[in-house]
């Protein structure tokens, strides 16, 4: 929480105070304003046309002579008159919208729950809350702000803003939480659409043979087939991703840490952390050279790819895509056993591709703090660091993470020589490679 949150007076439902100045914000960065420069080109146009075309030609001409007999400022009018005869021709005054327009229009209306009809006060006040608590909330969701004058509102936010302050009048959440739950839906929320619409772009860019603009502003059309199929597997996806996250991080929680404590003496770097886990990370080799070589295109399907396999692999695995970054891709699994099947089998995937090149990867089995979507602690950065130094199409592990796999068959450890790793000082890297059994079966 920011000092701002913490203070006393400025709680999600403290009152409105008398002295708190709206930022200013450029209004074309407004969502509102976006949308309606997007959609009004056109009918701004034909009302620019119909105030053009109702200027007496004979006035202009007048005008023209009183200012001057100079004929450079002649024919610049002259100039101009014409332009603006173009303009009435190209955009007659019909005051009916266009129909893109008209079809941003009712998207919108679908997507928002109704019209935009409310201003901010409006809503912070139906919610019975000051604008500096409001504001709270939607900065967390990733929401721009908006000025008193915007009508940005419809009733949907003012019962999602009463959804959530609800639960802090309750007290089934504190403030804290509260901010923190809901920042969590809007950045999630944030990349899945991001992620959803550039899917959906590409394809018909692939399928149709349209420019990428173009394919964009189809988009708009071909979205309201998509919205209620999209929605119900988004609610059916955070259920079995919830019900998941509860299995894994509160129910076996205390099991994990208990599997954990084998060769360890209590006072390791990530002793205090609260979570078992197995960490790795897989790294493409040669990625910058080869993304410099490649057009757009290319190199959108090399990204794709990559993420694609890893994320299989790794859900097959039974354990969590953390994120990728570019030709890195971090996970995390509740064994050493699990991540280092995981391990082998992205590896191998990467050797066995066609398209792909070589993966460096490593795995180490310790503790974490889990915030934010994010992993953090040492384990994490070991791990990051033994990455570094495998060769390609390699796996590795460190000293405490071969001890815990070291009675399993499914596995063979080779020590390797001693390194001197930033932050770790020296450590003792082995190499893992597979022993009996098949691995991962991918259907």
């Amino acid at each position: 929480m920011t000092a701002e949150n913490a203070h006393p007076d400025t709680g999600l439902l403290a009152p409105e105070p008398s002295d708190v100045p709206d930022a200013v914000v450029d209004p074309a960065a407004l969502e509102a304003a976006v949308l309606d420069t997007a959609g009004d080109a056109a009918a701004e146009g034909a009302a620019d046309g119909a105030a053009v075309g109702t200027v007496d030609p004979e006035t202009l001409t007048d005008d023209a002579a009183d200012a001057g007999s100079d004929p450079a400022d002649a024919d610049a009018d002259a100039a101009a008159t014409s332009a603006r005869a173009q303009a009435v021709a190209a955009h007659p005054a019909t005051g009916a919208m266009s129909p893109e327009r008209l079809a941003i229009k009712a998207l919108e209306q679908r997507l928002l729950g109704g019209e935009r009809k409310l201003r901010r006060r409006e809503v912070a006040a139906g919610a019975g809350l000051s604008l500096l608590s409001a504001r709270k909330l939607w900065r967390a969701l990733g929401f721009p702000n908006l000025g008193d004058e915007d009508v940005a509102f419809t009733e949907a936010d003012l019962t999602a803003l009463n959804t959530v302050v609800g639960l802090v009048r309750t007290g089934t959440l504190t403030e804290e939480a509260a901010i923190s739950v809901t920042r969590a839906i809007g950045q999630m929320t944030d990349r899945m659409v991001v992620w959803q619409i550039e899917a959906l772009v590409e394809d018909m860019v692939h399928q149709q043979g349209v420019s990428d603009a173009v394919a964009r502003k189809q988009l708009v059309g071909q979205l309201p087939a998509l919205v209620d199929a999209l929605e119900e597997v988004l609610v059916y996806s955070w259920r079995r991703q919830l019900n998941a996250g509860v299995q894994r991080l509160a129910v076996r929680a205390e099991a994990g840490l208990a599997s954990s404590e084998e060769g360890r003496e209590g006072d390791e770097d990530d002793a205090p952390l609260p979570l078992a886990r197995a960490v790795g990370f897989a790294d493409l080799v040669s990625y910058t050279s080869l993304s410099r070589r490649m057009n757009e295109k290319t190199l959108a399907q090399l990204v794709q790819r990559f993420e694609n396999k890893c994320a299989e692999i790794i859900s097959v695995g039974g354990g969590r895509l953390v994120k990728t970054v570019g030709d890195e891709v971090l996970y995390i699994a509740e064994t050493p056993a699990a991540g280092a099947e995981i391990s082998l089998a992205l590896s191998q995937a990467f050797n066995d591709d066609e398209i792909l090149p070589q993966a460096r990867v490593a795995m180490v089995w310790g503790r974490i703090l889990s915030r934010l979507g994010d992993i953090y602690g040492p384990t994490v950065n070991l791990a990051a660091r033994l990455t570094a130094l495998a060769d390609p199409g390699t796996v590795l592990v460190d000293s405490m993470t071969a001890a815990a796999l070291e009675h399993d068959e499914r596995f063979v450890l080779l020590p390797r020589e001693a390194e001197n790793v930033r932050g770790f000082g020296e450590i003792l890297p082995v190499e893992l490679q597979r022993g009996q059994g098949r691995g991962l079966v991918l259907d």
